[in-house]
């Protein structure tokens, strides 16, 4: 009769007792499996962060455009995807910026002693209308001319040359080198041992 009164009880107590050492392991495997996944992204991260601009340049254009992707997810974009190749459009890749306003990102990997020209920043104003895109940025390895740099100013377009880019892979984030866009490819004498420089190593 005693145990006929106490079963239920008993039972009862067991079985929350099952459910909750059940439901405590899987929310310790979540946190695990959270907590590599973390580690595993930040690892991911400082790899990245450690490509030099000579790596880069060895890459081919679609590992420069995931490259540039890579960045940006880094620097908290989201729904960042590639959309480089045949009938692309004029863009490499698009996304949305932390702040929520959405982006579309041209990407040149050229040779160091190469120079952007205007006609290329046409090209991603036209991509700008095509996805409808609040911001237009142009990553590239070389330098942008005097007219395309202008060109950029004026269209409020973000040209991120060799420089900035290596400024961007080493941890600055992409909205800061907006503060000196239009800036750091140098005085003539700095653009002449850039010529010199990168032409002594066989074009890319």
């Amino acid at each position: 009769m005693f145990w006929s009164v106490v079963w239920p009880y008993a039972s009862g107590v067991l079985l929350l007792g099952c459910v909750g050492t059940v439901a405590w392991r899987l929310w310790r495997t979540d946190r695990l499996v959270r907590k590599r996944d973390h580690l595993w992204r930040q690892a991911d991260m400082i790899a990245a962060g450690r490509r030099t601009l000579t790596e880069v340049d060895a890459m081919t254009g679609t590992e420069f455009e995931e490259l540039v992707a890579d960045l940006c997810r880094r620097d908290g974009c989201v729904e960042v995807r590639r959309v480089g190749g045949a009938n692309d459009n004029g863009a490499d890749v698009v996304g949305r910026l932390p702040d929520g306003r959405s982006v579309v990102i041209q990407c040149k990997r050229y040779a160091p002693t190469s120079t952007i020209a205007s006609r290329e920043l046409r090209d991603l104003l036209g991509a700008r209308v095509h996805f409808g895109a609040d911001l237009a940025v142009f990553v590239t390895t070389t330098r942008f001319s005097r007219p395309s740099e202008k060109f950029a100013l004026q269209h409020g377009i973000l040209a991120v040359h060799r420089d900035h880019l290596g400024v961007w892979n080493g941890g600055a984030s992409l909205m800061s080198l907006a503060e000196i866009n239009g800036a750091g490819q140098g005085d003539a004498r700095h653009r002449t041992r850039w010529k010199q420089a990168y032409s002594e190593q066989p074009p890319v």
